[in-house]
């Protein structure tokens, strides 16, 4: 990987955080838009409370999940007008570094959505987080899979009109194993199971290895496309 791509990735990056951070649609919508997520499932569950202990790690994941498209569809949804897309289909970036930059951006919000949905479930659910070693190398492995694979999806639904809906019946799909894995994991960590959960995270690594190879490799042609 070239330097150049890496420096391109860095100024990427650091152009969609700085436009979240002045926007604040992460913490005004994304995160609240979380944690009624959490909340909504306490009420439908709250009448047996071990139930909802024992389905905390599913919750966190699945408001994440959802979380994640807002976070995708923002992240291509600020360059949908006045010809901004255009201008970075020619700016010279390396089309790699567009994608790790994209990424990384939404990569970072998803790891702060965490760290909130995280505190939600101790909160609202009493959920014990006693294996912090397997729950946050669990976290970083889903966190990079899943910002690849919607990134990947993202830049494919963003020459669209129908993007808002595609997304999710592109993405989703896909990233069910993700679902299923950082579950197990979480469950084996929190306690709650006593499955080996660090074999889901390598799965997820696995995940995320190939998504950010298959972004690197295709999105260029993807951009050229949208």
């Amino acid at each position: 990987m070239s330097p150049p791509m890496w420096r391109d990735a860095v100024l990427v990056a650091g152009k969609d955080l700085r436009i979240e951070a002045r926007s604040r649609v992460a913490t005004n919508q994304v995160a609240p838009f979380a944690i009624v997520i959490l909340v909504l499932f306490g009420f439908a569950l709250d009448p047996d409370r071990g139930v909802l202990g024992r389905a905390s790690a599913g919750l966190f994941w699945v408001a994440v999940l959802l979380s994640a498209l807002l976070a995708v569809q923002r992240s291509f949804a600020v360059e949908a007008g006045d010809g901004v897309a255009d201008g970075l289909r020619l700016s010279g970036l390396d089309p790699a570094g567009v994608f790790l930059g994209k990424a990384a951006a939404v990569a970072a919000q998803l790891a702060l959505l965490q760290v909130v949905l995280a505190v939600g479930i101790v909160v609202l659910y009493d959920a014990d987080l006693g294996g912090p070693a397997l729950l946050l190398a669990t976290s970083a492995a889903a966190t990079v899979g899943l910002a690849a694979a919607g990134t990947v999806y993202g830049v494919l639904a963003a020459g669209l009109e129908v993007r808002e809906t595609l997304l999710p019946l592109l993405l989703l799909p896909v990233v069910a194993p993700v679902l299923l894995s950082a579950t197990r994991a979480w469950e084996a960590g929190m306690g709650i199971s006593v499955d080996d959960g660090w074999r889901w995270a390598q799965l997820l690594a696995v995940f995320a290895v190939v998504y950010v190879t298959l972004g690197i490799l295709a999105f260029g042609a993807l951009l050229e496309e949208s």
